[in-house]
């Protein structure tokens, strides 16, 4: 057996005994804020890929998950009972299995369609939206969500409902103004086959399969930029907002280059193909003959890049996949502009040092007992397991993403020490951000003065 078969082995053994706990120990739900009854719901979507060695048997029943019906009818005939009993010996019957012992945990991902108007154009999701009126609860509407969008069935006779993630509120102007409560859950899909997928044209682009193992690459970690400064600027008046819109630059963002292992894509979109005519100039031939086959059309799209709220939904499973950490995948946002940065790192490093030593603690003791929490006041920072907070530079950002929030005070610790990292780690941070930038503001409206006062001075001496 070669390493990668043994590196998926254990994954797929740790992928069970972490299907298991999170069934047994539901996350708390989250109250919507007053005034923000918006909820939204998305389905992290697990598949085994069978390994070659230990292909299954063709079954008879391989077609039994192709769509049927439109969505509009399915709305509560997704939603059974059936799914919910027995769940300890449902799961252990499908891990029993043979191509599931050697076979290669998937998550399905989508790569949004675009769309006038729609900030998210071109972002990696998962597949969900908005709660309805006729939905049951949110699990129903991930998994109405999931059927519109994707065509896939989560219902009992093809899906194991888990059950969910740490939900959170989704914040807007530095935190300030809640705009929705995020609420995932977890489906296991029981065929060793692909499902058969209807992508939804005006939502979706493309459907991506990425390997756990892929997800858990050091090598696959990257940055992804974005500007911000307009939605940051939304909530300021006066001269600060005057500097958030032309002085900052863009945020860097943690992310990770998705490796897809089956992708379908949506070949009725307009931007399927390029439509754009080939440049004939004579640069423009030039650039091709120094590329000579590659350049083309296909080369021209971006990666896909795994950041922002989805990662964060993600990163709160992986954080219960041994030996991960979140303090490895997930630092702090922060602008890319020098003296901005170093004022956001200055001001914020006690606040990290903090939260550093408070995930290690909890993640030391949640692998005793989730329900127990450290009593003792700990001193110092002794921890080298959150070197990499300071020695990386990657930061990631706070795009979409809110705090969890509301659980009470017995149900925040228990999310912290069953690794609700995100949420953690992002609580309190927003208003350092604040002080930061008005910090940063300041000093450059004093170096600004000081110069003036300088060259003044200067030029009345000559003068005299």
């Amino acid at each position: 057996m070669t390493s990668a078969q043994t590196d998926a082995t254990d994954i797929v053994d740790h992928v069970k005994s972490v299907l298991l706990d999170l069934n047994a120990h539901p996350y708390p739900d989250v109250d919507c804020p007053p005034g923000v009854p918006k909820r939204a719901s998305v389905a992290l979507i697990l598949r085994v890929q069978p390994n070659y060695s230990h292909w299954p048997a063709i079954s008879e029943n391989s077609l039994t998950n192709l769509p049927s019906g439109p969505p509009t009818q399915r709305r509560r005939s997704l939603v059974t009972s059936s799914h919910r009993l027995n769940f300890g010996d449902k799961l252990n019957a499908f891990f029993e299995q043979d191509w599931v012992k050697h076979g290669d945990p998937e998550f399905l991902f989508i790569k949004r369609a675009a769309r006038i108007g729609d900030k998210w154009n071109g972002h990696v999701a998962l597949p969900g939206g908005k709660r309805d009126p006729e939905d049951a609860d949110d699990a129903a509407a991930a998994m109405r969500e999931a059927f519109e969008e994707v065509g896939v069935d989560l219902s009992g006779s093809n899906a194991i409902e888990v059950g969910n993630l740490p939900q959170r509120v989704v914040t807007t102007s530095w935190g300030k103004v809640p705009l929705m409560v995020l609420c995932p859950y977890i489906y296991l899909l029981t065929s060793p086959s692909y499902p058969v997928q209807c992508l939804q044209p005006t939502e979706v682009a493309s459907s991506h399969w990425v390997p756990l193992r892929a997800l858990l690459d050091p090598s696959l970690r990257t940055n992804e930029y974005a500007d911000v400064r307009a939605r940051l600027a939304k909530s300021e008046l006066g001269i600060k907002r005057w500097f958030l819109q032309t002085m900052l630059s863009k945020m860097m963002f943690a992310a990770i280059h998705l490796v897809p292992s089956n992708s379908t894509h949506c070949a009725t979109i307009p931007d399927f193909i390029q439509a754009e005519a080939p440049k004939t100039g004579a640069v423009a031939r030039l650039k091709e003959v120094l590329r000579g086959m590659e350049g083309g059309p296909r080369d021209k799209k971006p990666p896909l890049l795994l950041w922002g709220l989805t990662l964060g939904v993600v990163s709160d499973f992986l954080e219960h996949i041994p030996p991960h950490n979140a303090l490895e995948l997930w630092t702090y946002p922060t602008f890319t502009v020098w003296d901005v940065r170093f004022v956001m790192w200055a001001m914020s490093y006690r606040f990290r040092k903090q939260k550093s030593l408070e995930m290690s603690t909890s993640s030391v003791t949640s692998s005793s007992d989730p329900n127990q929490l450290p009593m003792q006041d700990l001193h110092g920072f002794g921890s080298e397991g959150v070197g990499s907070l300071y020695q990386k530079p990657g930061e990631v950002g706070i795009e979409g993403l809110g705090l969890g929030r509301d659980w009470g005070q017995a149900g925040k610790a228990k999310m912290i020490a069953r690794g609700a990292a995100v949420n953690s780690m992002l609580e309190g941070y927003f208003p350092i951000m604040r002080r930061a930038v008005t910090t940063a503001l300041a000093a450059r409206l004093g170096a600004a003065a000081l110069l003036t006062f300088v060259a003044w001075r200067s030029f009345k001496r000559q003068v005299q």
